[in-house]
């Protein structure tokens, strides 16, 4: 027997299922406060967080360990993907209009907003001294570190959620899964949708995980109007624009969250090259075109047509 809760959190549906029902509240409770750091060291829409403060610091400054260890995993992820996942996006997807939370986003009204896209300066302008944990943003640079850090809050989050209860935990977040601890014997079901905010033992394709993690990119929920475009958050760092690409989703299995989320992305903005890319580094991927069409690689279970 399993139990389930769930509560909004970092823009989207945070979901925690334990193996020990009688264990839920303290495995929540872990994961409360283990996102609520992360919120307070990475996210860019909060003016007392530790990035916005590096933003506006100027020089070098001083980042506390949780920072430092969401930006070594976001700069070792734009060299695993040759830069296809970077986090100095953060500058142009803030004048294309994800300037605040979603929800604030999605309310705007787009006739009156235009979108503004700058060159992206490339994560190599980052300089990361992970022994002084000194950070160096050029003028200008702003980071976004969405495409890595859900994956690590959520990662994190079933560590500590699994230390707190003893039992097995899944945790997911807005759809980016991490397991920890044993799971139940036939696995977590989780569902596969194109909208984070589908409960994951709702209808559609499942999938039994057992360990690891899982992450979902999509180009079909965040989406916004600035006059006649209809944009999305996935940018693609070399035209510093948002991705134009064949898939709306692209799930991918991995070890870690991060690094499921990490290659998700890097496929999405890849386009029709993401599948082989995927094959080559032997992850298991869902991709579903634009059009429905569904791609499987690397052992992905086939559906039904």
């Amino acid at each position: 027997m399993t139990a389930t809760s769930s509560f909004p959190a970092l823009g989207t549906t945070a979901f925690v299922a334990v193996t020990e029902p009688a264990r839920l509240g303290r495995a929540r409770a872990a994961v409360e406060a283990e996102l609520a750091r992360v919120d307070l060291a990475c996210s860019r829409f909060r003016p007392d967080s530790e990035l916005s403060r590096a933003h506006t610091a100027g020089g070098a400054v001083r980042v506390g360990p949780l920072l430092l260890e969401a930006l070594r995993i976001a700069l070792d992820a734009a060299a695993a993907t040759d830069g296809l996942v970077d986090p100095t996006v953060g500058r142009t997807l803030r004048l294309a209009g994800y300037d605040r939370t979603f929800r604030l986003v999605a309310a705007r009204d787009g006739d009156s907003f235009e979108a503004r896209f700058e060159r992206v300066a490339g994560w190599r302008a980052v300089e990361l001294d992970p022994e002084s944990s000194m950070l160096r943003l050029p003028p200008g640079v702003e980071l976004d570190l969405g495409a890595t850090a859900k994956g690590l809050a959520a990662d994190r989050a079933a560590c500590a959620a699994e230390a707190a209860a003893g039992c097995g935990v899944l945790v997911s977040l807005g759809g980016d899964v991490s397991i920890a601890g044993d799971p139940p014997a036939e696995g977590w079901p989780v569902l596969v949708a194109d909208d984070h905010a589908a409960p994951l033992d709702g209808g559609g394709p499942t999938v039994a995980l057992t360990g690891g993690g899982l992450a979902t990119s999509s180009t079909t929920v965040r989406r916004w109007r600035a006059g006649d475009a209809e944009l999305h958050h996935v940018i693609d760092p070399r035209t510093g624009c948002p991705a134009v690409t064949p898939w709306r989703t692209v799930t991918v299995a991995a070890a870690t969250c991060v690094d499921a989320n990490t290659a998700s992305t890097a496929a999405l903005v890849l386009g029709e090259d993401g599948p082989s890319w995927l094959e080559e580094r032997r992850l298991p991927a869902r991709l579903v075109a634009c059009d429905g069409a569904r791609t499987c690689v690397a052992g992905w279970p086939r559906e039904a047509a």
